[in-house]
């Protein structure tokens, strides 16, 4: 593609992202076939305000993998980081069809966090492989932090849900331990408490709106 036809296509990536309406995934949901039992009103709202905290993180994921790609040094990273985002785009729609399935809605507050989250995934890029890796894994280590406690606070019987978000897990940590034997830093204490304060903001907001 040309410089024009990438630029549209990123766009059109990230309207499709924030709107809630990626479609299909290449993999099936690990939902299929589970069957749960019914959920009471209240629980079920716990469980969509939870789904919709997991797909705003898995919209900052796609901005993050997207804008980290833009920047990156070298094309391998870049690759990596593309073909990473392709990946969770099965988490979006995962999480979109559960939150369709509870009667519920994707947060409003997505393409703030969206922006907010392109913005931080190009300036790690831009300061070098080795940063830009280490800033996928410390990420990825935050987010299956977060899918634990998800795990816990669903509520029992809510079998579809957990069967998504276990897999998420999965997935993430998988990430995690690529990007660290790719070449990425380590990231010190400090930084990872800034990064999981800005998380904790995202996540409470997104859990109400």
């Amino acid at each position: 593609m040309n410089p024009v036809d990438r630029l549209i296509a990123r766009f059109d990536e990230a309207l499709r992202t924030v709107a809630g309406t990626v479609g299909t995934s290449d993999r099936a949901s690990p939902a299929i076939g589970i069957e749960g039992r019914e959920l009471n009103a209240q629980e079920k709202e716990t469980a969509a305000r939870l789904m919709r905290v997991n797909h705003c993180g898995e919209v900052c994921a796609q901005a993050l993998y997207r804008g980290q790609a833009l920047t990156a040094k070298s094309g391998r990273v870049a690759g990596s980081l593309n073909q990473a985002a392709r990946e969770e785009t099965d988490h979006l729609a995962w999480c979109e069809a559960r939150i369709q399935e509870l009667g519920s809605h994707v947060s409003y507050l997505n393409p703030v966090w969206y922006a907010a989250s392109f913005a931080m995934g190009a300036t790690a890029g831009l300061m070098g492989d080795r940063v830009n890796l280490g800033f996928v894994a410390a990420t990825e280590s935050e987010v299956c932090r977060h899918l634990d406690d998800h795990l816990e606070r669903l509520p029992e019987g809510d079998d579809r849900s957990r069967s998504i978000l276990s897999k998420m897990r999965d997935d993430e940590a998988r990430h995690e331990s690529n990007a660290l034997e790719a070449g990425g830093a380590r990231f010190p204490a400090p930084v990872k408490a800034v990064m999981r304060g800005v998380s904790k903001l995202m996540t409470r907001s997104t859990y109400w709106i």
